[in-house]
C-alpha cells in the first residue's frame, strides 16, 4: 500500500527567473471548493501578476486532477506544476504559481523549466509528511510484564503512547491500522494470551518522509 503522503504545511516559495518573479503557495486541500476558495485568495492578493498558475489533487488515487496555465502558452504552465505534484506522490495538495513578469520572454522550454522548477523546490523547502491511519489499542498488564513488554514492542517497532499506573499497568499503543491483526496477535501471543485490548477509532499520525524516498523501487 502505497503511503498518504502531502505536504508538511502550507507555505509558499519564490525565485526569480530572468527577472521574472515566480511564487509557488503551496495547501492542503479537502474538496475542490476549499481549492477554488484558495485560488480565488491568491488571484485577489496578487491581482497585479501577470498570471497566477494553478493545479491540484483529490482523492485517494487522486482522482481529481485539475491545472490552468491562466494566460500562458498552453502546456507550459499548469501541466508542469500538476507532473510536480504527480511526480511528489502527494495527495490532497493545490498548488498556485504567481508569476510578475520581467520583461524577459522565457520561450516555452523555459517557461516548463520554470514551472516545474519552482514547484519541485517549494515542495522540497516545505517538506513532505507521511500520514498514517492509526488505531489506539488501550490494555491492563501486570507490573512484572511491562519490562519485558517494552522490550518486545521496541524490537518490533511499537511505540507505547501513554502508561497509567494503578493497581495494574494500563497501556496505549498507536498501531497501524493496515498491520492491526498482526500486531494484535503478536502482542496476544507474547503475553500467553492474557490480552483484552479495548480498540479506539481510527485517527493520523503525521511523520517527515524525505522526497528522496518518493522515488525508491
Amino acid at each position: 500500500m502505497k503511503p498518504y503522503l502531502t505536504i508538511k504545511e502550507s507555505g509558499n516559495y519564490t525565485q526569480i527567473i530572468k527577472k521574472s518573479r515566480f511564487i509557488t503557495h503551496l495547501a492542503r486541500i479537502h474538496d475542490e471548493d476549499e481549492a477554488k476558495a484558495i485560488i480565488d485568495r491568491i488571484s485577489h492578493e496578487h491581482a497585479k501578476a501577470n498570471h497566477n498558475v494553478f493545479a491540484y489533487v483529490l482523492g485517494n488515487e487522486n482522482q481529481i486532477q485539475r491545472a490552468s496555465d491562466n494566460g500562458e502558452p498552453s502546456g507550459t504552465a499548469g501541466s508542469p506544476t500538476l507532473e510536480g505534484l504527480l511526480q511528489h506522490e502527494l495527495r490532497d495538495t493545490l498548488a498556485v504559481t504567481t508569476r510578475y513578469f520581467g520583461g524577459i520572454k522565457l520561450g516555452a522550454g523555459g517557461l516548463i523549466r520554470a514551472y516545474a522548477g519552482n514547484v519541485n523546490a517549494a515542495i522540497e523547502t516545505i517538506g513532505i509528511v507521511a500520514r498514517i491511519k492509526q488505531k489506539a489499542v488501550t490494555f491492563e498488564i501486570p507490573y512484572a510484564d511491562l519490562d519485558p513488554l517494552q522490550h518486545f514492542l521496541e524490537t518490533h517497532n511499537l511505540t507505547i503512547a501513554t502508561i497509567d499506573y494503578g493497581v495494574a499497568v494500563k497501556l496505549t499503543l498507536h498501531l497501524d491500522a493496515d498491520q492491526l491483526d498482526k500486531n494484535l496477535a503478536l502482542i496476544k501471543d507474547f503475553l500467553h494470551g492474557q490480552f483484552d485490548p479495548q480498540i479506539g477509532t481510527s485517527q493520523y499520525r503525521e511523520v517527515p518522509y524525505a522526497t528522496s524516498e518518493v522515488h525508491k523501487p
